[in-house]
């Protein structure tokens, strides 16, 4: 739609619309003041009948000009041409041009409509003339005001833009070209922008010279106006004219020098033009008020804005009425759209912006007609796939429903109502959330989500409570099918597995008890393990496990040709303590023995207690007898520290007897019995040592 619209637009199709909006949009603006700056002296019918001359002989148009020049105005414009002499008077009226330096004349440049007519020669010679072409749109209205214009004697200055310099020089106001842009010029407060061929709703117009967009004024905030039978018969207030612009130009209508302007048009038809003079006049208060109060100049946007602009209000008239989908409302909101488009439009001109205003107004409507078509076209589809898929859906035992985009059901079988528990007239129309729970309603809509994204089929479990409370639980197959028309629908199936869902609970059940009841064997086999290999009191291995040990470190010793010792303990003193202490201070001491010895040796050696007060020390794969003793001697030292129990400081030693396989002994027994006389050697030898077997000793 925008394509099209912009297409139109570019070929011209769209241009006599959109200066008709334009011009729509200045009759609304507020009326505004008149502009005291400028004064006109209009010849109309009686002042020619008085004179009984046209054009104003050159006498009275001397005296005209006197009288003028005597209320001191600041500037004069004589928008009458005096290229050839009338009746007498000639030169005295060429003495009041030469003697008048603040007086514009006019000429007409030849254009490719109309002959040129030439200017006073004194007012030439003087460069105080100014064109006054007017450049006329293709329905005869003025919009534009030309500023400046090439000729073969070189460029030409527009007869308004010489008397608005000419106002504003005391205050010290000119033209200067901008230093980054010489084709824009500085004027005053405000920056004069030549308009281009398709700125704004014009599409390849002649743009020739520097011409700019005219901003009309309200016929009824016109100019102050004067005769010119009242100027020669000194009946003017001469404050009227002092210090001001004063125009002279014809509004007889005999003379027909009228133009039509955006406020010329009428829906009666009775439209009204303006004098020539009234026009320039109305140019030169628009530059005025650029210079003096920086009120911007019409201005026109980019044309890749104003493609995005069409683009915007195409899209808002699509999205409505796509969002709405009721003919009526749709009506009615894109009308309220167009309003406000209309509004938006009229506030920027304002601001001194013109923006399209058919275009736009082009596109939302002509996107609104085909969305609106398009839809109509969806629902006659929709109305067919609902027929249709009806007549299958019904033969299915399980309950189906079939939602739109909107989740919305729109198709349901007898065994979905059934199911629900409430008439098809009740569900039709209407979603999840106008039945059940927020919590059941809100995890329909995500699953029907997931599957509406996956565009595929979907299955998901859930409960589901009917219309009497009941609580099942349901399996759901989502599936997504689309019409000739586009139409997309969400078919769902369901299959109630509440038994299902019972046996698996009970399953689940037995499971856990079974899991329970072999954690609890296990705790019974660790606790039993516990008891049968680790002494209670120490923790550390008893002599079965210590036993099984000490049979594997000697079978991986055969294997592998390496040494095993074994360090048989017995605590010095240990008895004193039990008699001194009690029995339960000697176990706490036992316990402490226990995890200094295990604290001193190899993560691979083993410490047992035998009972009472003695341990054994397994050390498997031990390189040689230095590194034995090395142990024992590590083992002495720890135990030789003293012991702090319950706030009491204990001190005990121990005496340790070493036997090594296979040089002691090969079996179990033999090298037990051998660290266990080896141990009493070293009690009998002054205790807190350790001593090698005999056998060792004499190998």
């Amino acid at each position: 739609m925008t394509g099209c619209i912009v297409i139109l637009r570019l070929v011209g199709a769209l241009q006599s619309l959109e200066l008709a909006a334009l011009d729509q949009l200045f009759r609304l603006q507020p009326l505004g003041s008149s502009d005291k700056r400028i004064v006109i002296v209009s010849i109309d019918d009686n002042d020619i009948s008085q004179v009984q001359r046209w054009p104003i002989p050159d006498g009275v148009m001397a005296e005209l000009l006197l009288k003028i020049q005597a209320y001191q105005p600041r500037a004069i414009g004589l928008d009458i041409y005096r290229d050839l002499p009338v009746g007498s008077g000639q030169e005295q009226l060429d003495q009041v041009f030469a003697s008048m330096p603040n007086l514009i004349g006019i000429e007409k440049i030849e254009d490719t409509e109309s002959v040129g007519v030439s200017p006073s020669h004194v007012l030439e010679q003087n460069h105080r003339v100014g064109f006054n072409n007017v450049v006329v749109d293709v329905d005869g209205k003025v919009r534009r005001a030309v500023l400046f214009w090439n000729t073969e004697r070189g460029v030409r200055t527009s007869f308004a833009l010489n008397l608005a310099l000419m106002y504003l020089k005391p205050q010290g106001i000119a033209l200067h070209p901008l230093p980054n842009q010489p084709k824009y010029l500085q004027f005053g407060q405000s920056v004069l922008r030549p308009l281009k061929p398709s700125d704004g709703g014009y599409v390849r117009t002649d743009t020739g010279g520097y011409q700019i967009l005219a901003s009309p004024r309200h016929p009824e905030a016109r100019f102050s106006k004067v005769t010119l039978s009242e100027v020669l018969a000194n009946r003017v207030e001469p404050s009227l004219m002092r210090d001001r612009i004063v125009l002279i130009g014809s509004t007889a209508a005999s003379l027909k020098d009228y133009f039509y302007t955006s406020y010329s048009s009428s829906l009666r038809g009775n439209a009204q033009p303006i004098s020539g003079v009234e026009l320039h006049a109305s140019f030169i208060s628009q530059l005025l008020n650029a210079a003096t109060e920086g009120r911007s100049l019409v201005q026109v946007l980019p044309h890749a804005v104003e493609w995005l602009w069409i683009t915007g209000w195409t899209m808002v008239g699509a999205c409505l009425c796509w969002e709405i989908r009721s003919p009526e409302r749709s009506a009615i909101v894109v009308l309220a759209a167009s309003v406000a488009l209309g509004g938006v439009c009229y506030i920027v001109l304002i601001a001194g912006w013109w923006i399209p205003m058919v275009p736009p107004l082009l596109g939302l409507l002509g996107s609104a007609v085909a969305i609106t078509g398009y839809i109509a076209h969806l629902e006659e589809e929709l109305k067919k796939s609902k027929e249709f898929l009806n007549s299958i859906i019904n033969s299915i035992p399980d309950p189906v429903f079939v939602k739109d985009q909107w989740h919305r059901w729109i198709v349901l079988n007898e065994a979905y109502c059934r199911f629900v528990g409430l008439p098809l007239t009740a569900l039709i129309e209407k979603t999840d959330h106008d039945f059940f729970s927020p919590q059941q309603a809100d995890f329909f809509w995500q699953q029907d989500e997931l599957a509406f994204s996956q565009s595929g089929e979907h299955e998901s479990e859930e409960e589901f409570t009917d219309a009497n409370g009941v609580t099942y639980s349901i399996a759901t197959k989502r599936s997504l099918h689309r019409d000739a028309a586009g139409n997309l629908f969400l078919v769902g199936v369901i299959r109630d597995i509440t038994r299902r869902k019972q046996i698996e609970d009970e399953l689940r059940r037995t499971a856990a008890e079974l899991f329970r009841s072999n954690a609890e064997l296990r705790e019974a086999k660790d606790s039993l393990t516990q008891m049968a290999y680790y002494d209670p009191l120490t923790g550390l291995p008893n002599r079965k496990l210590f036993q099984e040990r000490l049979s594997q470190s000697l079978n991986w010793a055969d294997r592998h040709s390496h040494l095993v010792a074994l360090l048989f303990l017995d605590l010095d003193g240990f008895k004193l303590v039990n008699d001194s202490h009690g029995h339960q201070f000697g176990d706490l001491l036992l316990k402490a023995v226990a995890q200094r010895l295990t604290g001193c040796l190899r993560g691979s050696d083993t410490v047992a207690r035998l009972g009472g007060d003695e341990f054994v020390v397994l050390l498997p794969a031990i390189p040689g007898q230095q590194d034995i003793a090395r142990v024992a001697q590590k083992i002495l030292d720890t135990l030789s520290h003293s012991f702090v129990l319950e706030g009491k400081v204990v001190f005990i030693t121990t005496s340790i007897g070493i036997s090594i396989y296979p040089l002691d002994s090969q079996t179990i027994d033999d090298l037990i019995t051998c660290a266990d006389m080896a141990m009493y050697d070293a009690k009998e030898s002054g205790k807190n040592r350790y001593e090698f077997s005999a056998k060792e000793d004499t190998l």
